[in-house]
């Protein structure tokens, strides 16, 4: 088997790494909580980052009107389903396709990968703006609008007396990983690929 085709294999398969570790983590520290409070964002599932921390989180939101977070979303079913397909489809391109198909395995996860978050960032959007106007407390911005709380996509943001955060863990750096191999396998096949056709 060809080097570029080994290398494709691999980014195949790291993107399963989604099915043993977290995606993301979503961190809450406030004075009042001197452990912060936090979950995990699998591919398939919440999870407390400390025990009943995820229930403590829907308990504080829902004195200002927010979601209680689900114990599971539509993605959860979808996300894995769409990441095993893909991984079939890199798994078949390693093994038959040639360094071009690297390419558009590439292209397709990119674009998956970005649909992904734009879901993630509307889900967190409508999870932080999307408030029970009955709800006990009601904070305004300086200029009256309804104050939201969306928690940042990526980085830390200051909410009220709440700083949160908000990074990819390595359920996401497998995937990264993977994405870049196969770009990696698409430039070493069109490098193998010159050297044989100047050798013609």
């Amino acid at each position: 088997m060809k080097k570029s085709n080994i290398i494709m294999l691999l980014a195949a398969l790291l993107p399963l790494g989604l099915f043993l570790f977290p995606l993301w983590k979503i961190t809450l520290e406030a004075p009042q909580y001197p452990t912060p409070l936090g979950m995990y964002i699998h591919i398939n599932d919440f999870s407390d980052a400390n025990p009943h921390d995820i229930k403590n989180i829907n308990l504080m939101n829902h004195y200002v009107g927010m979601k209680y977070i689900p114990d599971a979303i539509p993605e959860f079913k979808i996300f894995p389903i769409g990441i095993i397909i893909t991984v079939i489809i890199g798994l078949i391109v390693a093994l038959k396709g040639n360094y071009k198909w690297f390419l558009y395995w590439f292209i397709l996860m990119i674009a998956l990968s970005a649909a992904g978050m734009y879901d993630f960032y509307l889900w967190e959007h409508d999870y932080g703006h999307n408030l029970d106007p009955k709800a006990i407390l009601k904070f305004t911005n300086s200029d009256g609008t309804q104050m939201g709380f969306q928690p940042p996509m990526f980085g830390s943001k200051d909410i009220l007396n709440f700083k949160a955060h908000s990074y990819p863990r390595l359920g996401a750096l497998f995937l990264t990983l993977g994405i870049g191999s196969s770009f990696i396998a698409y430039l070493v096949g069109k490098k193998n690929n010159k050297k044989v056709v100047a050798s013609e």
